[in-house]
């Protein structure tokens, strides 16, 4: 999906249905095969719309970025320069679609496929409250990821304070 290029409506449905796919059911499940008969199709028909698997994937990865853009987004205008509310921003989308979360965090960007710019403006929001200091929003990015992933595979003890966790590690980043 390079350069603004557009879905057509039989591949958007598909998309969607991947995606849904996806959020029911986990990376692991989403397969062309399984894909194809949730749609009542076969399989092969995929391919007229998307080429291989990891298209689709792109297209869902797109789709992440460009949601979770959309909500830092909102708390950047909500409370301008305040890292604690984009990061609250950033953990809501995250645990609100954590098999999207994965799919698109846990292995490498396919940025070659990306649409031009969305990299960029997922990070935007981010780099502006980081007042364009790049090692300090990778610093805050790492936080913040780090702690979603924990957050998403169970990884904290039962009882665990995580807004404490999050609220000393904002103000460790902020000093």
């Amino acid at each position: 999906m390079k350069e603004g290029r557009r879905l057509t409506p039989r591949a958007t449905e598909i998309a969607a249905e991947a995606r849904t796919l996806l959020e029911e059911s986990g990376p692991d499940a989403l397969t062309m095969r399984a894909l194809a008969d949730r749609l009542g199709i076969k399989a092969p028909s995929l391919y007229k719309h998307f080429p291989d698997k990891q298209a689709v994937e792109v297209e869902l990865v797109a789709q992440m970025l460009t949601e979770s853009a959309e909500a830092c987004e909102e708390a950047e205008r909500r409370a301008p320069g305040s890292l604690e509310a984009l990061t609250e921003a950033y953990r809501a989308y995250a645990i609100a679609h954590p098999h999207l979360y994965c799919l698109s965090t846990e292995r490498p960007l396919p940025r070659h496929a990306l649409p031009a710019g969305l990299e960029e403006r997922a990070a935007a929001p981010l780099m502006r409250t980081c007042a364009d200091d790049a090692d300090l929003a990778r610093a805050a990015w790492a936080f913040a990821h780090g702690m979603v992933i924990l957050e998403i595979h169970g990884r904290f003890p039962g009882g665990a304070d995580l807004a404490t966790a999050w609220r000393t590690g904002v103000e460790a980043l902020r000093s």
